[in-house]
Parts: structure tokens; C-alpha cells; sequence
């Protein structure tokens, strides 16, 4: 199961509970859709935070689900696209996203962790990208424009685990919490992030994910455009009374 917590009205927790490694089965990828189509019609909601319960955040796939998927026709295929869907929306969420990782971090748990926009983990935590493990590939995409290509292919091609220290040398992660902080943490960064400009954070989050894509020209003409629209909201106005104020401004997203 996955377990759903508000934290506040601003921030939920989504703890991955399928023990012992966390995978993600058929029903536990049901759930996680349903669980999305709630999160994305939550226009209160800005911050999620997603771990898992016990020593593993996530282990991808369930393989002893996969492989009774042998038998049926275009069952693999199927299971395969199903979790690409649930990574996939994850991913696309407007608002941000940080991995809570709390322990094992393998294959799709790893592609999982990759969609977020924030990764933090404990020291124990372990990362692998299985991929070639399995006779399948994962990681690829997402990988290299995190981390660089020449440190993603000794992942990619090796399939050997890194440990925290390592992925925050690499890049993979951006801070290293004890077990028993990691979660009080996490939520600290939610709560900053969730005092700050909504309609601003969608669009700084949107427009980071699509720079690597995009030529030094139109990078500054779609951050000039949001730059001018930005500028006539609400929001902005708030912000600038607050300064001559001298107190904290109180965004509401328009």
C-alpha cells in the first residue's frame, strides 16, 4: 500500500509500504495513479515528499510479478508501459517533488527517485541502476542530464550499487540525513519551498526541467516570457509590498 499523509495543507507524504523491498506491483501502481489524479486536482497542495517504509525505498518492478507475466500474452509489455505511466505523471507534476531515500534504491526505484526534483537520503542508502541486471535498460534518459554521461555509463553499464556518499559526489543526491532526521528534514525543505510563490516554483520548475533541451535562444526568450507574466500576478505585488513593509509575504498562487 501507500501511505498518504498531510503534513499540511501545502505538503503531503507518500510512504512506500510493500514489503520487503517496496516494489511496485500491479495494485501498488493502481494505487500511486489513483493517488496522483487526487494530488494533481489539489490546488492547495505544494510540496510532495515520497520514501519508503523500513531499510528500502523502492526496488522497481515487482520481477515475481513480471515473470508470472510471461505467460500472457503482451503481459510484459503491458506491466512495462504501466509503470513508465506511473513514473511518467509523477514526474510531470507542476508542483516539486523530493525523494526521502531511506535505504535501497534499485532500478525503477532508481528511475522513481530520478523523477523527482529533490533527492536527499540517509548514509546506508544504496543505488543501483539494475537495468542490465535484468536484460532491460532503465535510467538512461534521465540519468545523463543529472549526473553527466561519463559518471551515468559507469552506473548504466556496470549495474553495481554506489553508496550515499558517493551519489552525493556524483550529483545523484543533494544531502545526507541520519534515519532518524531524515524525514524532519525533508519536511523542513518542503516547508521552505512551500512559503514561497507558487505560480513562480511551477514555472521555475518547468522551465529548469526543459533547459537542456532547448538552444541559449529560446532558453531566454521562454524565461523572458515567464518573466513578463509572472510580473503582473498578484503574487508578485504581494511581494513587493511585503518588502516595503518589512514583514513576510503571504502568496496564494494568483
Amino acid at each position: 500500500m501507500i501511505h498518504q499523509t498531510y503534513i499540511n495543507p501545502n505538503i503531503v507524504l507518500l510512504e512506500l509500504d510493500n514489503p520487503p523491498a517496496n516494489t511496485l506491483s500491479k495494485v501498488m501502481k493502481a494505487k500511486f495513479i489513483a493517488i496522483l489524479e487526487e494530488l494533481e486536482q489539489n490546488k492547495a497542495l505544494r510540496v510532495v515528499i515520497v520514501t519508503g517504509k523500513g531499510a528500502k525505498f523502492c526496488s522497481g518492478d515487482d520481477l515475481k510479478e513480471a515473470a508470472k507475466n510471461t505467460a500472457k500474452k503482451g503481459g510484459i509489455i503491458n506491466n512495462l508501459r504501466d509503470f513508465s505511466a506511473v513514473i511518467n505523471r509523477f514526474e510531470a507534476l507542476e508542483i516539486p517533488t523530493i525523494a526521502a531515500i531511506n535505504g535501497w534504491c534499485i532500478g525503477g526505484g532508481l528511475e522513481l527517485a530520478l523523477c523527482c526534483d529533490i533527492r536527499v537520503a540517509v548514509p546506508e542508502a544504496k543505488f543501483i541502476s539494475a537495468g542490465v541486471n535484468v536484460g532491460l535498460t532503465a535510467s538512461a534518459y534521465r540519468l545523463p542530464r543529472l549526473i553527466g554521461i561519463g559518471r551515468a555509463k559507469r552506473l548504466l553499464l556496470t549495474g553495481m550499487a554506489i553508496n550515499a556518499q558517493q551519489a552525493q559526489n556524483f550529483g545523484l543526491i543533494t544531502d545526507i540525513y541520519e534515519a532518524d532526521n531524515l524525514l524532519s528534514k525533508t519536511i523542513e525543505l518542503a516547508q521552505l519551498i512551500a512559503t514561497k510563490a507558487p505560480l513562480a516554483i511551477k514555472v521555475t520548475k518547468k522551465i529548469a526541467n526543459q533547459s537542456l533541451d532547448l538552444t541559449e535562444k529560446e532558453g531566454y526568450i521562454l524565461q523572458q516570457e515567464a518573466l513578463e507574466m509572472l510580473a503582473s500576478t498578484e503574487d508578485h505585488k504581494e511581494a513587493l509590498s511585503a518588502f516595503l513593509s518589512k514583514r513576510k509575504p503571504t502568496f496564494k498562487g494568483r
